[in-house]
């Protein structure tokens, strides 16, 4: 196959990116399991065989999708999510906050931790909801510009706002209204998830780092710096310390974000572009400093007193990852229920202090806190006014500019 032609009209970047985050993204190898082990464990790839296969056709957009619901007579849903994002026992055998719905509405949840990385997962769906085919699925997780993507291709069902009571009245005012669903027509967030500064005060000798400029500059940090493999993150911080917004980036300024880091590169200032494989590397202090998620801060922070964080004075990142309910799904009706549900103030504390992300519902700290005291203090969970307020997010970006600016980005680092 030639490479103009990958499947779900993905260039040669993008398609290797995908094979870059099953390998080391955000999701590939759990926060858990990498603490636990150090870094040994990794995710099996057997999803990208089926992505590398040829036959997939084109996407195109197709609003043939409403199929009739089933909800009534069929008391079921089916919820595709990452992996480590909802709670389980401490047997590893249930799902205390699904057991939970399922007693409250009579509807029985499948879950499945089938989503490794956006682009792998839209491979799997494509066809299906291109020929205007139930994907299997009621209610999927997808990251804020994939998204985007499926939305704009009318893939996604738009929401019954008398169905999320819950989910309307508590989502917290800095997720109400994306570039990507004005208003939140089609989806909510399942969480936010910030890029900031991390940093082992061990391996700095005690100094803070607290902004790009350091990363990229300081001499006493040269090969000991990290930067995200994920380009919103790593470009998005870089454009804000040079003063742009990504939320308004012109090729220009990406391009001039992108010869910034290339310099880091070439002055071997930064070590290498990670996945969350930085875990390890920074809790051992091979990694001073780093762009980090701040979920796996969190994480590290119980398990290492020299880790510290930083969020940028100019700024810092936000995606999201968004519930969405594809066409043809059978049960709308159940998917929305459990949205909702998701959004009352007790689940959504107990789901947050899981998977130590921020919770994007209002009103949860007080029940946060009766899991635990510091996760509900924590402002990387629970942002307050003034941190939100320099949250940032990369504007969505049409499918020329997404296969230029990862061609970009993969020349930069090399995948």
């Amino acid at each position: 196959m030639e490479d103009t032609q990958q499947p779900g009209g993905l260039s040669a970047p993008e398609l290797a990116a995908v094979r870059r985050s099953l390998t080391d993204g955000r999701m590939a190898m759990t926060r858990r399991s990498l603490l636990r082990a150090g870094g040994a464990g990794a995710l099996a790839l057997g999803g990208l065989g089926a992505l590398s296969a040829c036959g997939i056709p084109p996407a195109g957009r197709t609003d043939a999708g409403r199929s009739v619901d089933h909800s009534g007579q069929e008391k079921r849903v089916s919820f595709s999510n990452w992996t480590e994002y909802l709670d389980v026992s401490d047997d590893g055998k249930r799902r205390p906050t699904l057991d939970a719905f399922t007693r409250r509405t009579g509807i029985a949840v499948k879950y499945t931790e089938d989503i490794n990385d956006n682009d792998e997962f839209f491979g799997k769906i494509q066809a299906q909801l291109a020929a205007g085919q139930d994907t299997g699925r009621d209610l999927i997780v997808l990251t804020d510009w994939m998204c985007a993507r499926m939305i704009g291709l009318g893939w996604a069902q738009k929401l019954d706002a008398a169905s999320l009571p819950h989910a309307r009245t508590g989502l917290a005012e800095p997720f109400r209204d994306p570039d990507w669903d004005p208003g939140r027509v089609h989806s909510y967030p399942w969480t936010g998830i910030p890029a900031v500064i991390a940093y082992n005060t061990k391996a700095t000798g005690g100094r803070t780092v607290d902004s790009v400029g350091q990363l990229l500059e300081d001499p006493e940090l040269k090969g000991r710096v990290g930067f995200l493999s994920e380009m919103r993150d790593s470009v998005g911080l870089t454009l804000l310390d040079m003063g742009k917004r990504p939320e308004d980036c012109t090729a220009d300024d990406f391009d001039a974000a992108i010869a910034r880091l290339q310099k880091g590169v070439d002055d071997r200032q930064i070590r290498r572009f990670t996945g969350n494989d930085y875990i390890d590397d920074l809790s051992k202090g091979d990694l001073a400093a780093c762009v980090a998620w701040a979920g796996d801060v969190v994480q590290l922070q119980r398990d290492n007193p020299h880790i510290a964080y930083a969020v940028p004075r100019a700024g810092y990142m936000m995606s999201t990852d968004n519930l969405l309910i594809p066409n043809r799904a059978r049960h709308k009706k159940n998917a929305e229920r459990l949205i909702d549900y998701c959004y009352e103030p007790k689940v959504a504390a107990r789901i947050a202090a899981y998977i130590t992300y921020v919770c994007p519902v209002d009103g949860v700290r007080e029940e946060l806190a009766r899991i635990d005291r510091d996760l509900a203090d924590h402002p990387l969970i629970l942002p307050d006014r003034e941190m939100a307020a320099r949250s940032h997010s990369f504007r969505a970006l049409n499918s020329a500019e997404s296969k230029e600016f990862a061609r970009k980005f993969a020349d930069l680092t090399g995948a």
